[in-house]
């Protein structure tokens, strides 16, 4: 058995540029502050939810204000505050979808902000395309290289990392993550550690034994450093887990995820990125109102968050969880009853540090002129300057110039979502 084989067999893998060869200076890093017993420290963390397949931003954030929502919406509209099935009340003009209750509670504390018509300025209507220009932050550009959550990390000079500072609950190593600092990516972490754990003292020797004498394998200094980041991350005790403050996660692959994620950051293992995905949000046909297939997968969202939030309590005072998807759906409702590719949308931020209890962004409004192409949701708000306020405010960057190749992120275009 290679190293390739174990480390994917252990439901992990280590990448930078989708590749491994980087992996013994930061493993032996990682191994010596394991080895010392003292961990990483206090960390500023960015959770990151990236809703796959466009999420219709007009149904989670609605604006139940606006006259022309309801005439745009026949059959899928969500209802006024205080009617059956209606909207969430955020400030009189603004209600959240019924199936994202769980997040009035954060609102109402100002834990919860929402930035409404953002987006990308490139008009793509390609799922693709608009996930590619999102994760690396260059849209209308498909040669760049790198994601913009790794330009974040390489822009921080820390003397100790850990292999676990950015880490995927996903199957492969997401667009975002890709570049020069190492990221992890795992499925499952109580698998992992289930799997790591049958390794005794002999087995882990053998390997170790095997590694070395490939001395012209690019891993074959890694073996003793990989076996001391296992038994750290092992110590988050995945199995024995029980989330704080009465949170429950739902079993779903989002709840899962933002629980081992949570998991993550009270083991104190250096994480500084995580990231994790929801998907199926392209409802073009029977998306449905208040109830239905969009109101379902916005129940799995608000309860996942809400359980996160809950079960961290305090220590979202270094966290700040960001979402995000794609591009926005139609204003209007196409003949199947549900929406088509549209523009822009809504993002969510969460985090005791978060300036919430607002919308945020230039809502234009939704008459046929007021419309991206007569048809959409306008974007009046880069998605590249909310990702520069997180950047710089919550992970510390300071020359966002190198975050964001061929833009000026300045902060006085920041909307002032977070202290």
């Amino acid at each position: 058995m290679d190293r390739r084989f174990f480390l994917k067999s252990s439901g992990i893998s280590l990448a930078s540029f989708g590749l491994m060869a980087a992996a013994p200076d930061f493993l032996h890093q990682f191994a010596n502050a394991a080895a010392l017993n003292k961990g990483f420290g206090r960390k500023k963390v960015l959770v990151t939810i990236f809703q796959r397949g466009a999420v219709d931003g007009l149904n989670m954030v609605v604006p139940y204000g606006d006259d022309n929502y309801y005439n745009l919406r026949r059959t899928i509209a969500i209802q006024q505050p205080g009617k059956t099935d209606g909207a969430v009340d955020l400030d009189g003009y603004f209600g959240l979808h019924p199936a994202l209750k769980p997040l009035e509670s954060f609102w109402k504390s100002k834990q919860l902000a929402v930035i409404h018509s953002a987006g990308s300025p490139d008009n793509t209507r390609s799922h693709f395309d608009a996930q590619d220009y999102m994760e690396s932050a260059t849209p209308g550009v498909k040669s760049t290289r790198d994601g913009w959550l790794n330009r974040v990390l390489q822009a921080k000079t820390d003397k100790e990392v850990s292999p676990f500072r950015a880490v995927s609950m996903t199957s492969s190593l997401p667009r975002s993550l890709y570049g020069r600092a190492p990221s992890v990516s795992m499925t499952n972490l109580s698998d992992f550690a289930i799997k790591a754990g049958v390794y005794t003292k002999a087995v882990q020797g053998g390997f170790e034994g095997i590694w070395q004498e490939s001395a012209k394998d690019s891993l074959s200094e890694t073996g003793a450093e990989t076996f001391q980041a296992v038994n750290f991350l092992k110590e988050a005790n995945p199995a024995q887990y029980k989330p704080e403050n009465g949170a429950v996660y739902p079993n779903t692959q989002l709840g899962n995820s933002l629980r081992q994620i949570a998991q993550l950051i009270k083991a104190g293992v250096g994480l500084e990125v995580a990231f994790a995905e929801s998907n199926n949000w392209d409802t073009h046909i029977n998306e449905g109102g208040a109830r239905g297939q969009m109101a379902n997968l916005l129940r799995d969202f608000g309860a996942s968050i809400a359980a996160f939030a809950t079960d961290l309590g305090k220590r979202m005072d270094d966290v700040v969880l960001l979402t995000m998807s794609e591009f926005g759906r139609t204003a209007k409702e196409n003949g199947t009853r549900g929406t088509d590719h549209g523009h822009g949308n809504a993002m969510f931020v969460l985090g005791n540090t978060v300036k919430g209890g607002k919308v945020y962004g230039d809502w234009k409004g939704l008459k046929n002129d007021q419309l991206n192409e007569g048809r959409d949701l306008a974007v009046t708000t880069d998605f590249r300057d909310v990702f520069a306020e997180v950047a710089q405010k919550q992970m510390g960057a300071k020359d966002l110039t190198k975050l964001f190749p061929n833009y000026t992120a300045k902060p006085a275009d920041f909307k002032g979502f977070l202290s």
